[in-house]
């Protein structure tokens, strides 16, 4: 992999933090996995003064499990190992350490709440207790719930039924109220925070996936999948310099197939307003074991790929909020 001249680096290879602004930083932690707990459903790490206009989140990391969500399970070793998104929240740590980019961690599992649905995307079959008269879907919203991938996951593709019994609406309600909405509400406010200080603010949606395959191509299957719901979310400006970076760096890329992005990005991304969001989604193979489970010692340079791909779309983010800042003084 290519050295990045501009983001300095250990003759290691391995990243060197950016600045004054890599140490000085806020850890808000906020939400809650289960009743009574105190255990926080989400961490924010946030730089006071952010080095580059961009926000990594990992709605997908959470391995923070409650004894009576595991216990529910039908196969929770396999449930959690199909529904995370192993390890990526490490990767995602790497990053903004190397960066001084702010950080978004859910430590709720996506087993208990998938951060990527909408609070309409429900599969109500599975629900104890009333149900909404008439539920309303958010714009956007991806209707995953029949496929048994809704807002609570609810089945496995070859797997079938994750749960034993049914889940009771008062659950439903309150793993909304202390997971779902705070964790959006800090997205949101830390991206303002970011857009106000830049002019223009980036989400990194930080995801991971199965290998994909490439049928009838003599060309490699790609390994990064950048998504921007096919231009509704950022600006062309930032997923082609995406793409030029993976080209550069001799790593197999693709945009919007097969991952276009999901409800974070419907729900955040607003191009018109400074705010540009872009899902990445990283091959599991590239950082881990064969049995996706465990952190090979390939991780560490995954993660500095990807920390020079961050600098370099936080360079193009400055860009177009200078350019922005410059287009309301004329106003």
């Amino acid at each position: 992999m290519a050295q990045h001249p501009d983001l300095p680096q250990h003759s290691d290879g391995s990243l060197v933090p950016q600045g004054a602004e890599a140490s000085q930083r806020i850890r808000r932690q906020g939400g809650r996995t289960a009743h009574g707990l105190s255990d926080p459903a989400f961490t924010l790490d946030a730089p006071t003064a952010p080095g580059l206009p961009v926000l990594v989140a990992v709605p997908h990391g959470g391995r923070a499990y409650p004894a009576d969500l595991l216990a529910r399970m039908r196969a929770p070793d396999l449930c959690r190992l199909r529904l995370e998104d192993r390890h990526v929240d490490q990767l995602g740590t790497a990053i903004a350490e190397a960066t001084g980019a702010s950080l978004l961690r859910a430590h709720a599992p996506r087993a208990m709440l998938d951060l990527n649905r909408a609070e309409s995307d429900i599969d109500w079959e599975m629900i104890e207790g009333p149900r909404l008269a008439r539920p309303v879907a958010a714009p956007g919203t991806n209707h995953r719930a029949r496929s048994g991938l809704g807002l609570i996951p609810r089945r496995l593709p070859g797997h079938g039924e994750i749960w034993r019994t049914r889940l009771p609406r008062a659950e439903l309600d309150r793993r909304i109220a202390d997971v779902h909405q705070p964790y959006h509400r800090a997205l949101a406010e830390e991206l303002q925070r970011i857009r106000d200080l830049w002019g223009a603010a980036l989400l990194i949606d930080l995801h991971s996936m199965p290998p994909l395959t490439q049928r009838d191509s003599p060309t490699p299957a790609p390994v990064m999948v950048l998504g921007d719901r096919f231009g509704a979310s950022c600006h062309h400006a930032l997923v082609s310099r995406g793409l030029s970076f993976f080209e550069s760096e001799g790593v197999p890329a693709a945009q919007n197939r097969p991952y276009s992005g999901g409800y974070v990005l419907d729900r955040h991304g607003a191009p018109e307003s400074g705010i540009h969001a872009l899902q990445i989604e990283v091959c599991r193979s590239l950082y881990l074991d064969d049995g996706f489970a465990e952190l090979t010692p390939a991780a560490a340079g995954v993660a500095a790929l990807l920390a020079r791909l961050v600098y370099a779309l936080g360079q193009e983010t400055a860009a177009l909020g200078q350019a922005r800042s410059m287009l309301e003084a004329a106003e």
